[in-house]
């Protein structure tokens, strides 16, 4: 079943408990026409028929992991009240939960006294974090991998903050040595490292890095939008592990709970280890900060209005599956690493495929055995076609050449990328399905090598 819709059963007993809480109000009748709704509702749900099928294990594409039933019933939930966290007269209840909310994430990374809250995604909350890095080393360079996600070099053109990436080693990872070499120039103000690459699932050197930290004085903001909740797993390889060890050495944080925290979108989140950042936050209005001497959460947050609902959500599914070492929601995360792992070996066991590098999280990368570069490319979107003819959806990555010519020895390299095929096994159901996946996929390179 692709629709789960057994939890619908107590929505609406949800609703009803939620609206004893107003009984006291005088009674009020929205006048809905009833007949209109269910016959633009219904055209809704066709349109919404032309998507791939995201939530179903054979979907094992892009970055797009299905919200728990808990997260959907509690953000639908919160939009019969449709509270607005910016200030505490917009959403008081749905504040206090994003407060406790973020104190979870915070201790994921053993942050007691930090500051943070809910973004409407990584974008933005990498964009924030970069922001207060720029107060803080104003003039100074941001840097990150060549393999980092591409919104921090546009979100430092936005911030007017000058930006410079490093090459990366044949695993994907920041390269130390061309680190070094920027790093002497003596103008880096923070190095942006990326836990999880969206393309590759690759986990900068941070150990390394803090070391180079005590040397030349940078800020380290930790871009774990995608990689950032496997600190809770414990079946990483060593020199993966070691990286999350570190992470509570760094000076800001940004994961993605609409990642794999199991959120509907947008649901990111930014995290400081220094609560006095937030000086740079402040401002003042003339009309809203007036309900609480509290802190509000509009004046740590360059967004203004954000909804509510993205901290029902997301606590409501803490409370469910706490993000805590060796729970259901940690032993998932597993699940998934074991899925990649196994994936990979099979695909290593295949002489028809070539592997890119060793899976770090969940994320593998692959592509057919051929004679160049520009047959490969080839080969990989016929895969990817051929097996969308079978129901398995798969994702395609374009690779530099100078990044795996050393690991595909052989290959005529006679394009500067190639293109090769992904996936993403965010889903603890891929272990179950690792073998029909393989047999799609067998089936599709058997028909795709015949082109």
């Amino acid at each position: 079943m692709l629709i789960e819709n057994k939890s619908l059963d107590i929505f609406k007993d949800a609703l009803e408990l939620l609206e004893k809480g107003f009984q006291d109000l005088p009674e009020y009748d929205s006048n809905l026409d009833i007949a209109a709704l269910r016959k633009i509702l219904l055209k809704v749900a066709e349109r919404m028929q032309n998507n791939f099928p995201y939530p179903h294990p054979m979907y094992a594409g892009q970055m797009l992991k299905p919200p728990h039933p808990i997260a959907r019933l509690a953000y639908a939930l919160s939009l019969w009240i449709n509270p607005n966290n910016h200030a505490l007269d917009g959403g008081i209840a749905s504040s206090m939960m994003e407060k406790e909310a973020i104190t979870e994430l915070a201790r994921m990374f053993s942050w007691k006294n930090h500051l943070g809250h809910i973004c409407s995604g990584g974008t933005m909350a990498n964009l924030e974090a970069l922001w207060i890095a720029g107060n803080l080393q104003p003039g100074k360079k941001v840097i990150a991998s060549q393999q980092a996600h591409y919104t921090h070099e546009r979100i430092c053109a936005v911030l007017k903050i000058p930006f410079d990436s490093v090459p990366c080693d044949n695993k994907a990872r920041m390269d130390l040595n061309a680190l070094k070499v920027l790093l002497e120039k003596g103008d880096i103000g923070t190095v942006v490292v990326t836990i999880g690459t969206t393309a590759t699932g690759s986990v900068d050197p941070l150990e390394e890095i803090i070391n180079l930290q005590l040397q030349y004085g940078f800020r380290i903001h930790a871009d774990a939008a995608y990689g950032g909740f496997y600190i809770l797993t414990k079946n990483l390889y060593p020199e993966t592990l070691a990286v999350f060890s570190c992470l509570p050495k760094v000076d800001s944080i940004v994961i993605d709970p609409h990642k794999h925290g199991l959120q509907p979108y947008g649901c990111g989140c930014v995290l400081f280890r220094d609560p006095a950042v937030g000086r740079f936050y402040q401002h003042d209005s003339p009309y809203t900060y007036f309900s609480s001497n509290k802190l509000h959460l509009g004046e740590i947050s360059l967004e203004c209005s954000r909804p509510g609902a993205s901290a029902v959500a997301l606590w409501a599914t803490q409370q469910l599956l706490p993000f805590t070492p060796g729970g259901v929601f940690a032993n998932d995360l597993e699940k998934s690493r074991k899925a990649a792992i196994k994936f990979a070996e099979m695909i290593q066991n295949d002489l028809r495929f070539m592997t890119a590098m060793k899976p770090e999280l969940d994320i593998v990368v692959w592509a057919p055995k051929a004679k160049s570069a520009s047959e490969v490319s080839y080969l990989s979107k016929a895969i990817f076609k051929e097996s969308a003819l079978r129901h398995l959806h798969l994702a395609l990555v374009n690779l530099p050449t100078s990044m795996i010519m050393d690991v595909w020895r052989g290959t005529e390299w006679d394009q500067d990328t190639v293109t090769c095929l992904r996936s993403c096994l965010m889903k603890p159901e891929h272990l179950d399905w690792i073998d029909r996946i393989w047999q799609a996929l067998d089936s599709a390179t058997f028909a795709a090598l015949k082109y």
